[in-house]
């Protein structure tokens, strides 16, 4: 269906419309990992409410899901903690990107905005912005709540799915995780710097991963940024 979404001539109502169009594709490929984190936090021992909490308070995919695993093996708070702040680290990122266009909201606005940045509102809004050149609030809010409540309802599931049906993490719908950043990642990959980019970060983030290092995502991140980077300012160079 076409929408038009030009920024001066939509009402709230389509935008909002728009938005859910938009982020239901992801909201799809996501389920499959919602379903898995409902399903294991009951299998390492949480209620149903706990791990429904988990979901309505924290959502945070795979920061909730690295969480559930370690829980689940009796380890310390401290490794919890680090390894989601780790996982986590990108969205300092996705922020610092936001930061011109939500300095000037109310404060209870920019927490609400912090609370719905995911990976897929953050893709979305960015393609939003490359697309009309101006950010719109209700679009990047509509498409986190959205994604919120489907999470959420994928988490029920997997509650009701961990509470009948054992070794359901056994079906590999890991799967999902990949699937959804892959999903994320190719649409935006529409020049040179991006894909050097891209593969940077991936081929960097396999290599140290094979020798353990604990910080390989930020560090396949900002190889990435840099191999970018280096490579947007060759070309702006090699201009006439």
């Amino acid at each position: 269906m076409d929408i038009p979404t030009s920024p001066q001539h939509i009402s709230p109502q389509k935008i909002i419309f728009r938005a859910t169009l938009d982020i239901f594709p992801l909201c799809a490929a996501v389920t499959p990992w919602g379903i898995l984190c409902g399903s294991l936090a009951i299998q390492i021992g949480l209620t149903a409410l706990q791990a429904q909490l988990l979901s309505l308070m924290v959502f945070a995919g795979a920061a909730q899901l690295a969480a559930t695993s370690l829980l689940g093996t009796g380890v310390s708070y401290s490794p919890i903690f680090s390894s989601t702040f780790v996982i986590s680290s990108r969205h300092l990122l996705y922020s610092a990107v936001f930061q011109k266009y939500i300095k000037d909201l109310s404060l209870p606005r920019r927490l609400c905005f912090a609370f719905f940045l995911t990976d897929e509102m953050f893709a979305l809004t960015s393609a939003y912005i490359g697309k009309h050149k101006s950010f719109n609030y209700l679009y990047a809010i509509s498409t986190g709540i959205v994604f919120y409540l489907m999470w959420n309802i994928a988490t029920f599931a997997g509650i009701v799915v961990g509470n009948n049906i054992t070794n359901f993490d056994a079906l590999g719908l890991e799967f999902a995780i990949a699937a959804t950043f892959i999903a994320i990642v190719i649409p935006s990959i529409k020049n040179s710097p991006i894909l050097i980019s891209v593969l940077t970060s991936g081929i960097t983030v396999l290599v140290l991963e094979l020798f353990e290092f604990s910080f390989s995502l930020i560090a396949s991140t900002v190889m990435g940024m840099l191999a970018g980077y280096f490579t947007q300012l060759k070309g702006l160079k090699n201009e006439p």
